[in-house]
């Protein structure tokens, strides 16, 4: 089979997309990458990445070793497998968007070919793969299991992880036939380090949603936790320290100002949707979900007091977020906490700058900021610093040494000793 599937498609070149692409052609695979963003195509057609963790080189040797970026699905026609790695939002009534997949399936069903491999990477409900690409994939007469293969494989990579790249971690596979799961795996093998074959995509679906779920509900009672450790005067990050070292039965999970990124605040709506079509009360979920999402008020409550005992009403304060990326060392700003963080400030009529050497632009609501650079004037202005993410280019001890009051929602500041910090 591996013989077989030589040339592949992979349709959504974003930070899933591209780095599997180029993970496929470095396998050996015939590679042939497809987006509707025109300009993003134009991009990669003259070597230069669209996302953080490919570089302009990766880009552009791959592009003379034969892979190739086009708009057109008809370049699919002769594919023998075809990725699928496109976004899956929310609607605004928090349940889950398929149009993306969706349009991607109904472009792809007229030329893909006979005997293709489809797999969805994209994240979805359980039963999605199923029920909704499998019956758009048929529209043309194919029969999956005998005309054309069809599986998920959850995607898993994690942007700016400098220890696991795309293909260190392992790939899960689930085929909605058996023979669709050997065509993902024997596709898959020759990319990844390791393939873990599940019995069914469904089940591949629920892993993904598993993983991230798990997160989010043990995010959210940490958050908890923090809130009570305050109102104890007890330090939530020397708590967790002092417990990360039980050996057995514990893991470790960090408070913070919010959830952010595409995953983690999005994946487990899939999941108490799909349960709830099944009258399953998610009820872990949902106070998860309460939690994380009251983390940006919480922190501003915390600005406030801070300034209020200072004498500076938040309505007079000048504030300066350092961070607006929703994790370190990134440029994505989807769902970021800071978003949240500086709307509210600004509800709250204080003057809100930011800063942040990965994100130029923010919008927030309907007012775009510009980042403001990091300099010892800008800093002692600031009426408070607020860390929302901790870059790893941030000179943390100038930023304590400069500003007059600076609140920490990750520990950045963790080695230093200084009266004008506070921590969540």
């Amino acid at each position: 089979m591996e013989a077989e599937q030589t040339r592949v498609g992979v349709i959504g070149l974003g930070y899933v997309g591209l780095p599997l692409a180029l993970a496929m052609h470095d396998a050996g695979y015939d590679v042939v990458g497809v987006d509707v963003d025109a300009a993003k195509v134009e991009r990669l057609r003259s070597g230069e990445s669209t996302v953080n963790d490919v570089t302009d080189d990766e880009v552009a040797e791959a592009t003379r070793g034969g892979v190739t970026f086009s708009t057109e699905y008809d370049q699919l026609a002769d594919a023998n497998a075809v990725s699928i790695c496109v976004p899956t939002p929310l609607r605004k009534t928090d349940t889950p968007d398929l149009s993306y997949v969706l349009d991607a399936v109904e472009r792809l069903a007229p030329v893909v070919a006979d005997g293709c491999t489809v797999v969805l990477e994209s994240t979805v409900y359980p039963g999605a793969t199923e029920e909704a690409v499998a019956d758009a994939l048929a529209e043309n007469g194919a029969t999956v299991g005998e005309d054309l293969y069809l599986a998920f494989s959850p995607e898993r990579i994690d942007p700016g992880n400098e220890e696991y790249g795309p293909t260190d971690i392992p790939k899960v596979i689930g085929g909605v036939t058996d023979a669709c799961g050997d065509r993902a795996e024997a596709l898959y093998a020759p990319v990844f380090d390791e393939v873990v074959r599940v019995n069914s995509a469904t089940e591949a679906e629920l892993v993904k949603l598993l993983e991230n779920t798990f997160r989010a509900v043990n995010i959210g009672l940490i958050n908890e936790l923090a809130q009570i450790a305050h109102e104890l005067d007890v330090d939530i990050w020397n708590t967790i320290e002092a417990a990360e070292t039980k050996p057995f039965g514990f893991m470790p999970f960090y408070p913070g100002p919010g959830l952010g990124g595409h995953c983690i605040p999005i994946d487990p709506f899939y999941l108490s949707w799909k349960a709830d079509q099944h009258g399953v009360d998610t009820r872990f979920i949902d106070l998860a979900d309460t939690v994380n999402r009251e983390m940006p008020q919480h922190v501003v409550d915390r600005v406030v007091k801070q300034l209020n005992d200072r004498g500076i009403a938040l309505s007079n304060a000048d504030v300066l977020v350092a961070g607006a990326s929703y994790k370190p060392d990134v440029s994505d700003v989807r769902e970021s906490p800071a978003i949240d963080v500086i709307a509210e400030l600004e509800n709250w009529d204080a003057t809100v700058n930011y800063h942040d050497p990965h994100v130029p632009r923010l919008d927030v609501g309907t007012k775009t900021h510009e980042s403001v650079p990091l300099t010892q004037n800008r800093l002692a202005a600031a009426d408070c610093v607020v860390i929302i993410t901790d870059h790893s280019t941030f000179d943390i001890n100038q930023i304590v040494d400069e500003a007059e009051l600076v609140f920490d929602t990750r520990n950045a500041t963790s080695h230093l000793d200084a009266t004008n910090i506070v921590r969540l």
